[in-house]
């Protein structure tokens, strides 16, 4: 597998020059050594790339591949071409450094890539539509169907908050809880609207995939990081005292909503 997550100096890091008390959640866990920042865990990306199939005939779109993990798994795929869309200067910079011959990272917004319409076979997008606002989600979700042909599949890996029903109250009160202790705003959508914001912008979706949120459990840090990359992140952490505290309180908030926070996969096709 090509490793293209591996960072060897925290100081490359985005957002690395942050105070720990300010910086946002998914950076300092990078900073502390996890590599996997996905709220279903590695075993759900694999669950999505394999649902979107890809073959050495596809031309790939990934909006916002962050550290390159799924960047790596993408190209293990051997793909035709492979484009990385990522607002972040220095997280462009470090996936791009390591990338193979028929790949590239191009600098800029998910929702405005640049990129030329009908220009891929599948878009991939992982933790990032939770992140923003409902106008910015649908311009994400449009600019994925601009660059898709027709057949083509859109992948996303995010969280989702159950049961559908699930009272107003309940969800302001989680919005609220992650945002505060990730210092990122977090939207997550019940499973109905996911697809509807899929299926509002024309995609067909399939029947998604859900698992427990369970990121900084010790068992998900092991199957994600390994039984080596979980010491590190534990070892980092004990000798860190303003980010064990971050991480405890970003804990606290995951267990307190366990029963209704999930992770979710998704594929959607162009007709």
């Amino acid at each position: 597998m090509m490793m293209v997550q591996d960072v060897d100096d925290p100081a490359l890091l985005p957002g690395s020059e942050l105070h720990v008390p300010r910086m946002p959640g998914h950076w300092l866990l990078a900073k502390l050594g996890k590599r996997v920042l996905r709220p279903g865990g590695l075993a759900l990306t694999h669950g999505l790339i394999d649902g979107l199939a890809v073959t050495p005939h596809d031309d790939l779109v990934e909006f916002a591949p962050g550290l390159g993990l799924t960047a790596g798994l993408l190209l293990d795929r051997h793909p035709r071409s492979y484009v990385g869309v990522e607002r972040d200067r220095d997280a462009a910079a470090l996936v791009a450094r390591r990338l193979p011959a028929n790949a590239r990272i191009v600098t800029g917004a998910a929702e405005r890539s640049g990129l030329a319409a009908g220009s891929a076979s599948v878009v991939i997008g992982e933790a990032m539509l939770t992140m923003n606002p409902d106008g910015h989600r649908r311009a994400i979700i449009a600019e994925a169907w601009r660059l898709l042909r027709p057949g083509g599949r859109y992948g996303i890996h995010e969280l989702a908050i159950v049961p559908d029903d699930a009272p107003a109250s309940v969800r302001a009160d989680i919005e609220s809880a992650l945002s505060s202790s990730i210092h990122v705003g977090a939207r997550p959508l019940t499973v109905c609207e996911w697809r509807a914001l899929l299926e509002d912008a024309g995609f067909v979706t399939e029947a998604p995939t859900l698992v427990p949120m369970n990121l900084l459990n010790p068992g998900r840090l092991i199957a994600d990081e390994g039984l080596g990359g979980a010491l590190r992140f534990a070892r980092n952490l004990l000798f860190d005292g303003k980010a064990r505290q971050r991480v405890r309180a970003m804990r606290r908030v995951f267990q307190a909503n366990r029963a209704y926070l999930r992770g979710i996969a998704i594929v959607a096709r162009k007709p």
